[in-house]
């Protein structure tokens, strides 16, 4: 599975693997690197979008009608794959987003499980028999699927988000057209690969890569397309959920700016240890990562320097080193967001230590930038308020769990949230009078299970269907009540 810079990647249409009927490609590079190629791809046109869009029609009359064993089966083979290949898509996965090798083999395995979760649960999502007062009447409700889902999936996760949509999708016995992000486009290639070998019929699924600007209109706008799961910024999110037919259903998981709160009685060295993961994993390119720490005045400087001593001391190079701790930005666009956005912070607040472009031998190549902690942060500032999606920590200081919960919720975003405290009574008020989808006690912002419902609330989300757990299926699927007469 080795990848070249001259090995050119398909779509797939219909059950072909195909070149773009634009003739163009663009080259995926590495950001710890940007002068390996990670591979080529299309760079798909209109036309492209509206034949995936055509196959997947054609195709679901009959894949709704395959016994849901068989579309079981299909996953848990694909599975199969993904576990077997697991070290090379994981090393593919790093060199092309940047994230350390142990994460990206962990995103693999757990997109497997992902799979195999669906395999299982979608045997048994089925409607419900109600009772009447009619002895000659049976009255019950049927599941059936919506048609062409269309998934168009983010860089940071570029499988495990992916498959948390299109397993869901396919149990349920619709038909996908899958966009991965341009920049992280053979993680998602893998993916499919692996629905493609494990045997889907044709037009089942159909991967198409390119931009948003070209390709995004023919794949969500299309009146054959029944139902559109996005994730990524909320401003492409809104705009989407716009354009789209009214019925057109739309799962929208957007953008955060998640909160951990330190309360006076917090064990200090836990909640350091929660802020570098939740706040430094994965770069800070998480959108449930934390990007506001909120410390209560008493403990605030004692914690400042606790985090300051860890910060400065993390391990910052390629994801293929081991014992990193940050790996570079994704992209150069992200890279040029985050410094500009530590520029604002400067003006606004106190910068701590980094927020600096690292250069020199292993980082002249890549898209690195030092973790950032700023303090003296109040509200109304933009680093306090708007997402950044890097390796930036503001802290905010409060009087009083009031207090806390007032700031943690004034923001337009309700992705992600936690507290670090002992005291049982700020952990049974805190997951009600928090405004946000996950809620964390003494727990990391960052991370969810598989069998457990994940989204945002307020701007982070449409917050009509949730995704992954036994949950996630209800978006793909419709409701038909049955009155049957003797």
């Amino acid at each position: 599975m080795t990848v070249g810079q001259q090995d050119e990647f398909f779509n797939h249409i219909d059950g072909e693997w195909t070149r773009s009927r634009s003739g163009r490609t663009f080259d995926n590079v590495n950001p710890a690197d940007v002068a390996d190629i990670v591979g080529r791809f299309q760079a798909s046109c209109a036309e492209d979008a509206q034949a995936a869009v055509a196959a997947a029609a054609a195709a679901f009359d009959a894949w709704r009608r395959t016994p849901v064993s068989k579309r079981a089966a299909i996953l848990n083979r694909a599975a199969d794959h993904l576990e077997a290949n697991a070290a090379g898509i994981a090393e593919e996965l790093t060199r092309e987003e940047g994230k350390a090798l142990s994460l990206s083999k962990d995103e693999v395995l757990r997109s497997a499980q992902t799979l195999r979760f669906y395999a299982v649960e979608g045997q048994t999502f089925t409607g419900e028999t109600y009772p009447n007062d009619d002895p000659e009447m049976v009255v019950y409700s049927q599941r059936e699927p919506l048609g062409v889902v269309t998934v168009i999936a983010p860089w940071n996760f570029p499988v495990s988000i992916p498959a948390r949509k299109i397993a869901p999708a396919l149990i349920a016995g619709n038909t996908v057209v899958f966009k991965p992000s341009s920049d992280a486009p053979l993680s998602g290639y893998r993916l499919a690969e692996a629905l493609v070998q494990a045997g889907l019929p044709k037009g089942v699924l159909n991967f198409v890569t390119g931009s948003a600007a070209e390709i995004g209109p023919g794949i969500t706008e299309h009146p054959a397309v029944r139902a559109i799961s996005f994730t990524g910024s909320t401003r492409a999110g809104e705009q989407i959920h716009r354009a789209v037919p009214l019925t057109t259903r739309t799962q929208m998981e957007l953008g955060g700016k998640n909160p951990l709160i330190v309360m006076e009685d917090a064990d200090l060295d836990k909640a350091v240890d929660l802020t570098i993961k939740g706040g430094f994993s994965l770069s800070g390119q998480a959108c449930t990562g934390t990007s506001r720490v909120l410390v209560a005045a008493a403990v605030k400087a004692q914690y400042t320097q606790k985090l300051l001593a860890r910060v400065q001391a993390l391990k910052i190079g390629s994801g293929m080193t081991p014992g990193m701790d940050l790996g570079p930005l994704a992209t150069r666009r992200q890279l040029e967001t985050v410094l500009s956005y530590i520029e604002i912070g400067k003006a606004e607040a106190t910068l701590l230590c980094g927020g600096e472009r690292l250069t020199g031998p292993g980082f002249d190549q890549g898209y690195y930038v030092s973790p950032a902690v700023f303090t003296d942060v109040t509200q109304s500032m933009r680093i306090a308020r708007e997402e950044i999606f890097g390796p930036v920590i503001a802290i905010i200081e409060f009087n009083g769990y009031a207090d806390a919960i007032a700031k943690a919720n004034d923001t337009e975003y309700g992705l992600s949230a936690a507290i670090v405290t002992a005291d049982p009574r700020y952990i049974h008020h805190f997951a009600t009078d928090i405004e946000a989808g996950t809620v964390k006690i003494n727990r990391t912002t960052t991370g969810n299970l598989v069998n457990a419902p994940f989204g945002g609330l307020k701007r982070s989300s449409t917050s009509t269907f949730r995704e992954s757990g036994r949950t996630g299926l209800e978006f793909y699927t419709q409701v038909k009540t049955v009155y049957r007469g003797c």
